[in-house]
This record gives C-alpha cells, structure tokens and sequence, in this order.
C-alpha cells in the first residue's frame, strides 16, 4: 500500500519539474538565435563566430552526457545522487538565462560574452537534464511502471515547450512586445522563465520518493565512457543505420522552429508575433494528436506502412507550403495555407519521430541477441546525443541561409530601431512604423523591403530542405532497418527462450 501511496505521489510531482525546464530549452533552442539577430547589430564575421560558438557548445554538450552520467552515477549524498545536481543544474541554469538575456553588449564584446554564457549553459543544463530523466529507474522496478514514468514525463515536457513556443513570440515581437521593444522582451521572458523553472523543479525535489535499492550505487554496468558509447554503436548494424536515420530526419525537422520559419513570417506577412504564435499553435496541434493516439494507431499499422502513410501526408504539407508563393498579393489566404502546409508536414514528421524512438529502443534486444549483452544505458543515451548533433548542424544550416540570403542585413537594421526603442529614442509606434518600412519598403518608394527573392529562398530552405531529408531517412529505413515487427518479435521468442533453457 506505501508503495502504491508513494507511485501515485510520485507520478504527479516528477512529471511537473520538467515543465519550466522544457520552457527553458525551448527558449534557447528555439528563439535564441532570433533574439540575436533581431537585438544586436553584427556582421558576416560575428554572426560566423556566433554560429560556430553554437555549433561546437552543442557538439560538447552531446559529448559531456556520458561524463555528467558518470558523475551523477559516483554522488553519493544524504538526498541521494540525483537531487543534488538537479537542484545545482536548475538554479545555475536560471542565472545563465537571465544574464544572457538581460545583460546588453553589442559588437564583439557580445560575441565573447554569448560564448562564455553559451558553453555556461551547456553545462549546466546538463547538470539537471541528466540528473532528473535518470532518476526514472529509480522511480519503479517494473517495465510498466516506468513505462507510465516516461509518457507523462514526456507529456508534461511538451507541455511545457509548447506553451513557450506559442507565448514567448506573442510577448516579444511586435505590438505585444512587453515593454515596448524585443530586447526589453526578452529581457522580461527569460527572467520570468529562470524564476518559473526552480519552481517547478521543487515538485521533484520534495515530492519525490526514490527507492534506491532498485539501484545500488556500486551498479557499474551503468558507468560507460565514450569509448564504450563508440564501441557499441559500431558492432550494431543496425544501432548504426537508425542513428544515421535519425539524425537525417531530426535535421530536417527542426530547420522550421530553429529560426527560418519566423523569419520568413515576420518577412512575408509582417511584424507581429502572433502570426508565429499561431502559426505554432496550429502546427503542433498535430502532434498532441499523436501523443494520444499514436499507441493505438502503431498496434494497427506496421511501422514502415505508416512511415510511407506519413511520407505522403508531410508531402502534401510541403507542396502546400510552397503553392503559398503563387498567391502573390493574396496576404492572409497565402498564410493560411502556409499555415494548414506545416500542420500536415509537422504530423508527418512528428510520427516519424516517435518511430524513430521506438526503433532505438528496439536494437536493445537486437544487441542482447547478438551480443549477449542488452547496454540499455549506452543506446537510451543515443537519443539526445543524436538530437544535439542534429540540434548543432541545425544552427549551421539556418546561418548559412541567413548570410547567404542576405537576412542580416534587414535583422541589423531592425535590430538598430529596437535598441533607439528601448532608449526612448523613438516611440513604439515609430519603431513599428519603421520597421514594417524596412521589411515592406518605404511607401515613398527611397527604401526597398526584402525582395520576393530573399523570401523565396527561406520558404525554400524550410520545406524543400525538410522535405528531401525526410525521403531520404523514409527510404533508407526501408532498405537498412530490419528490425520490422515480425523480426523484433521472433528476437524477443528467442531470448526468452534462452532464459528459460539458462533457468532450467
């Protein structure tokens, strides 16, 4: 009965501390690249350095997983081994956000500044990611139970990153912009999130009741190095094929919501952060649909039917995505169908997600089989490893297209009137008055807008991009993953049976 009293509790407190820890993510992986370029004036060289700050702060951060695993793993406190760093990584994280958001440098003073609060964030960041998703085993022995640990915890996370994604573009561009300008904003964002995060994080700090003789400290086999992460994935075939998918797909994915699908709102239809807002509340509708239904659906489809189901759906979305360039003139009907475009293209990637999660998860049998050993830790740890990796070659690409397609340009000008803004040098309506010149031309005809060009080629970049990697990761699942259902199933027999042979 305790431990029912003690599950039922801990189901309820462990999934609310991620809540404000998913804002936070979402925050910095999201629309921290667009609150630089839209606050800060800054040259091809600089935006180059900040690209490459990002790029290689993200390739330690997949790098620092096993080692933070490792040190959480030897932590031997009062409050046991995860608290401590889940406490430590959340209050730091605050700090970091807030300073990096409210703290006004320009020029390369901003660079060196940017790097040094990035590569803080990396860390500690992963301080309290680490600490809080491996509590899980220790929440329950059972497949089921910390089956239900992880779909609500993963429940609670969208939770939290949606409800970002959609607020924080609505109260910081535009005429909803708190304070009157982007970078008072931001400012204003960020310091609400680093309070509401601790917050939620107290749920689990002292709501949660770990058994820790599910895990005993002296359990080595969770204690892996690199090495070890490079070892296993090379002798998996098929661990390496569904690494290599994923990354495609994940790289694909996130070109959208990693800066170009605002931009090219904010470049096409206006100024206003309730577009984008809307535009992803809309998008990611989809994927609530998934959340629920996605069970039920996958015991009725096999994986790779749905993958070619789910292909011609995000098809459908893209092309619908790009025909909103033959309405020229047409202003909301042409967002609109941008709009319903992503929602389609979203759902179709987001199933491709879940798929990808579960094959994963699969190689661990395919390992044991092989193998005799099932590295749980090692290939769970592939998942956000990957999705670093991708997170990284994400801000590259979305750079590229901004210095290839001459968006700085426009955003340091922007930038210029949100600062004269935040000095009270120019009225809000001013500034918006001049910025809509700045996107749309001036009506005197002396200053040209963004050129259909410019547009064209950030529409391009978001869907055609998407769209090829997508049918690449489909078509190499088809040919290279052959842990199909039928496959999976006949493993799992044979293991079985070898255990009842070993026990007999």
């Amino acid at each position: 009965m305790d431990n029912d009293k003690t599950t039922k509790k801990n189901l309820i407190c462990f999934p609310l501390g991620t809540v404000g820890r998913d804002a936070v993510y979402c925050l910095i992986n999201s629309y921290l690249l667009t609150f630089v370029l839209f606050t800060h004036t800054l040259n091809g060289a600089q935006i180059a350095a900040i690209t490459a700050i990002m790029v290689a702060a993200r390739v330690f951060d997949a790098l620092n997983d096993p080692v933070m695993g490792n040190i959480i793993e030897r932590t031997h406190s009062r409050f046991g081994k995860f608290k401590p760093w889940l406490a430590a990584g959340g209050l730091s994280t605050s700090l970091v956000i807030y300073l990096l958001f409210n703290l006004q440098f320009q020029g390369w003073g901003f660079v060196c500044f940017f790097g040094l609060m990035y590569f803080a964030f990396s860390i500690t960041y992963t301080m309290s990611d680490i600490s809080y998703w491996g509590m899980i085993p220790a929440l329950g022995s059972d497949a089921d139970t910390r089956n239900r640990f992880t779909s609500r915890t993963t429940l609670f996370a969208g939770i939290g990153g949606t409800l970002a994604s959609i607020l924080i573009p609505m109260f910081t561009t535009g005429s909803g912009a708190i304070g009157g300008s982007t970078g008072t904003a931001y400012g204003w964002v960020a310091l609400i999130i680093a309070v509401l995060s601790p917050l939620f994080i107290l749920f689990p700090l002292f709501g949660v009741r770990e058994h820790r003789e599910i895990i005993p400290a002296d359990r080595n086999q969770e204690k892996f190095s690199l090495k070890q992460i490079f070892q296993t994935i090379a002798r998996n075939d098929q661990l390496v094929w569904v690494s290599v998918i994923f990354l495609i797909q994940q790289v694909g994915n996130g070109l959208i919501i990693g800066g170009i699908g605002s931009t090219y709102i904010y470049f096409s239809y206006g100024y206003d952060g309730g577009l984008y807002s809307l535009f992803n509340t809309v998008g990611m509708s989809a994927t609530a649909f998934l959340m629920i239904f996605y069970p039920a659906i996958s015991r009725r489809i096999r994986r790779k039917k749905l993958m070619g189901i789910m292909a011609v759906i995000s098809s459908a979305g893209y092309v619908m995505m790009l025909a909103s360039l033959l309405i020229p003139g047409a202003g909301m009907v042409g967002f609109w169908l941008l709009l319903i475009g992503y929602m389609l293209s979203n759902f179709g990637q987001y199933c491709y997600y879940l798929i990808m999660m579960i094959s994963i998860m699969n190689t661990v049998e395919y390992n044991e089989y092989k193998f005799g050993a099932r590295e749980e830790g090692i290939i769970t740890s592939l998942r956000p490893f990957i999705t670093k990796m991708g997170s990284a070659l994400i801000v590259a690409v979305t750079s590229a297209t901004y210095l290839i397609f001459g968006v700085t340009d426009y955003t340091n000008r922007i930038s210029d009137l949100e600062q004269q803004c935040s000095q009270g040098l120019i009225s809000e309506s001013e500034k918006l008055s001049a910025i809509s010149a700045v996107i749309f031309g001036a009506a005197d005809g002396l200053q040209k807008g963004v050129s259909a060009g410019q547009s064209t080629g950030l529409l391009i970049t978001m869907t055609l991009l998407p769209w090829a990697l997508m049918l690449i990761s489909y078509f190499l699942y088809q040919k290279k993953y052959k842990l199909d259902e039928e496959e999976y199933d006949r493993i799992c027999a044979e293991l079985k049976t070898k255990a009842e042979e070993t026990t007999c």
